[in-house]
């Protein structure tokens, strides 16, 4: 650093800033004059350093999670989960950490996290891991703390956990010392964890936990995210009310308090019809008051995470030619969640449109949101040749990878690492992070750090002549994904633009998908080709030839031979109504590349699994862009 005279200059010294002062006045009688006391450093407050770091008026891409499971996470800490909220920030910053006996790293540090560790029996692992904790010495504890044999371990899993919150009344297990131990876990571990990790500008830390209900098995779970630390004294859990209604009032009461925040849904694969169903939970229809409360506090959904991809399923969308990914089928054998298409996110923001024409408002306006759901207390570890599992003993060896099953939800060799969160914002805060997702400008990713922008508008003009004027263009006569067109005599004209990972695959092509409902009320939808890579043309049948496979097999490697850099490209719908309320999204595809399970067979030389995808082409979504008639 540069020697500073009469000038503060800004150090961040273990996280914290400090502004430190030299001064340089002659004393008057030099020859007995002491030396000057160095000046106290002065800590700026965290408002004065998020005001400090500078703003990008056409936005970033920020990467980040916000599903992670830690050590107080009571099934994570079963399966052998040993980090803490501290450690899984510290992972997500790039540090090296131990996860099963093994030392491990993101290897590309993220921009943000949310630890969202389960409210229900936060408590009880307070005491399990908290030395002279309330309830720490209860013999119950002690048996857990124990614990090594995997058996033993679903054993306990199943008797405290799943019987319990699978149960109409779910409750606290008898070892539970009190709601005093809830408090200590959420605001001496897990906020104490997001105030010593977050750097303005550097790496974003967000306040949040799972409300975690799983009424008959079908997985209503909510990750609740808040904007800044104006949290409540405690987190609500599925164990307080197991009735998403009775979440969103009691959000309300807390943005009444002053608190800003979010609820994301996931696994709406394995919901077994419940997410999205046509009545609210008294059994009466909808009304516009309930598509009004949950459209305010469900402005996201998790498009994918190791239990599978909830967009689309192939047995659903035969038409769609790239349905086929990552469908987790395995969950459907499980506990009674058959897939229906009602299922899948497609399915759910395309019937919103039917809502939205007959309420006036849409239940289901969801932007889409990555996560992954790692039991580790490892966030975003989504790098195919860098797996290691994300359930601890239950996928965290080559052999239950292949052969094993994360209890009671999906086989090992099914799964996947899974997505990555993406959101454009004007700088790396916390008020700026959760301001994109609140407005739904926010995208997803299989596991890659491609980047996609997309914007919507009557009066914007054609080609754009590069990605900067693309955003320009869209900002000042359109909208970017997450927003809504009111009203369009003819087709708005629709911009696009993705770049590949530096350090991944090329891309192939982008999509743009659009739903609608017919007559009847009942979604249907059609996948475009918007820009590709090489010169290739749609064949007779309207389809792009595949953009070929550069894979290896035998080595587990890919080239970047075909696809491209960046694609970008404009669209108009030709078979645009005015009148008929519509949704589009992208969908960004690479060209192929290993899958895990291939990286796991090759390190080991071992034959490729049969019944596994050898090659996956990753991808990436933008959340939609609505358009609504004039009324």
């Amino acid at each position: 650093m540069k020697r500073m005279s009469m000038t503060a200059a800004l150090a961040f010294v273990g996280g914290v800033a400090l502004v430190v002062t030299t001064a340089c006045t002659a004393p008057a009688r030099v020859e007995k004059a002491a030396a000057p006391a160095p000046a106290a450093p002065v800590a700026q407050t965290v408002e004065q350093l998020e005001a400090a770091v500078p703003e990008h008026p056409l936005k970033e891409a920020y990467f980040g999670e916000t599903h992670v499971h830690t050590s107080y996470s009571l099934d994570a800490y079963i399966g052998g989960a040993r980090l803490t909220p501290d450690d899984a920030y510290k992972f997500a910053q790039g540090k090296d950490v131990t996860i099963q006996g093994q030392t491990h790293n993101i290897k590309k540090p993220l921009d943000w996290t949310a630890v969202s560790d389960h409210a229900e029996f936060i408590g009880e692992m307070y005491s399990t891991q908290v030395p002279g904790a309330k309830g720490g010495d209860n013999p119950m504890l002690e048996e857990l703390r124990g614990l090594k044999n995997v058996d033993e371990q679903r054993a306990w899993f199943m008797k405290y956990v799943v019987s319990n919150m699978r149960g109409a009344n779910p409750g606290h297990p008898p070892f539970y010392a009190g709601p005093e131990t809830t408090r200590s876990a959420w605001q001496d571990v897990q906020l104490k964890a997001v105030r010593d990790n977050y750097q303005p500008g550097r790496f974003t830390t967000l306040a949040g936990f799972e409300w975690t209900a799983t009424n008959n098995a079908g997985n209503m779970h909510r990750n609740v995210i808040f904007r800044d630390l104006t949290v409540p004294d405690l987190p609500l859990s599925a164990l307080d009310t197991n009735d998403e209604e009775k979440l969103w009032a009691w959000m309300a009461e807390q943005e009444k308090k002053g608190s800003r925040l979010l609820a994301i849904p996931h696994n709406s694969n394995g919901s077994k019809g419940y997410m999205f169903e046509p009545m609210d939970n008294a059994g009466k229809p909808l009304t516009a008051e309930y598509a009004k409360l949950r459209s305010h506090f469900e402005r996201l959904i998790e498009m994918m995470q190791i239990k599978g991809n909830s967009e689309v399923h192939r047995s659903f969308w035969p038409a769609d030619e790239f349905a086929d990914f990552e469908n987790g089928d395995s969950v459907a054998t499980f506990s009674g969640r058959t897939f229906k298409k009602e299922n899948f996110v497609r399915w759910a923001v395309t019937k919103g449109l039917d809502y939205q024409a007959k309420l006036g408002a849409n239940p289901y306006q969801l932007g889409f949101i990555g996560g992954t759901d790692n039991h580790n207390g490892a966030p975003s570890d989504v790098v195919e040749d860098n797996y290691i599992g994300s359930h601890g003993p239950a996928d965290g060896t080559l052999k239950d990878r292949r052969e094993g099953e994360i209890d009671g939800w999906i086989k090992g060799k099914d799964s996947n690492p899974g997505s990555l969160s993406g959101v454009w914002a004007t700088k790396n805060t916390r008020a700026a992070i959760w301001d994109a997702m609140a407005a739904r400008e926010s995208f997803v990713t299989s596991g890659t750090r491609i980047k996609v922008r997309f914007f919507a508008g009557a009066d914007l003009p054609g080609q754009p002549a590069g990605p900067r004027a693309l955003v320009e263009q869209g900002y000042k006569s359109g909208v970017p994904m997450g927003g809504t067109i009111q009203g369009a005599a003819k087709s708005p004209t629709f911009t696009v633009w993705a770049s590949k990972d530096p350090e991944g695959a090329n891309l192939d092509r982008i999509q743009i998908i659009k739903g609608w409902v017919d007559a009847k009320g009942e979604p249907q939808d059609k996948v475009f080709d918007v820009a590709w890579s090489g010169d290739r043309k749609p064949g007779g049948n309207g389809k792009l030839p595949a953009v070929g496979n550069t894979v290896d097999l035998k080595a587990a490697t890919y080239t970047n031979a075909i696809g491209s850099v960046e694609l970008m490209g404009t669209w108009t719908d030709r078979e645009f109504d005015s009148q008929q309320h519509a949704i589009y999204y992208v969908r960004v595809l690479e060209i192929p590349t290993p899958r895990f399970t291939t990286y796991d067979a090759v390190r080991n030389n071992l034959p490729l699994l049969e019944d596994a995808p050898a090659t996956i082409q990753e991808r990436a979504w933008s959340s939609p862009i609505w358009y609504t008639p004039e009324k």
